[in-house]
């Protein structure tokens, strides 16, 4: 048995002691999904103060990383991404791949992902960049 996964199964509990380093690689084919865990939930805007400290900005939408690298951003604030905790498993999946063949060797932004939140059921589907690859 994988040692990654075994406290998976004594409960939900304790999901949040798996180790990052546990999480599946980003899904790379189209409709491949991948279990990773949240790393981080932000505003998609901060500031810094005077101190140098980022302060979030909220209503400037919102954004979500995985402990896989993975990233997912919107304008919007989607709600059920701030319902969610530091730790929590997603199963992370790529549902959109842009034609980048037009773009900047090595932009590939604006793969699409749907992610299922494993804790609290909640869904969303966000790309991973505020612009697609050649874009701004």
């Amino acid at each position: 048995m994988n040692s990654c996964w075994w406290p998976a199964l004594l409960g939900a509990s304790l999901l949040v002691s798996i180790p990052p380093a546990c999480a599946a690689p980003l899904p790379r084919r189209l409709g491949e999904c991948r279990k990773t865990f949240i790393k981080e939930i932000h505003y998609r805007l901060s500031s810094t103060d005077a101190n140098g400290v980022q302060i979030p900005i909220p209503g400037s939408g919102s954004a979500v990383s995985y402990t896989n690298g993975g990233y997912q951003v919107s304008y919007d604030t989607v709600p059920a991404i701030h319902r969610s905790r530091e730790g929590d498993p997603v199963q992370l999946c790529l549902t959109f791949l842009p034609d980048c063949r037009e773009a900047p060797r090595g932009d590939e932004r604006g793969r699409l992902y749907a992610a299922r939140n494993l804790r609290t059921g909640e869904t969303w589907s966000l790309p991973d960049s505020q612009h697609s690859c050649g874009g701004a």
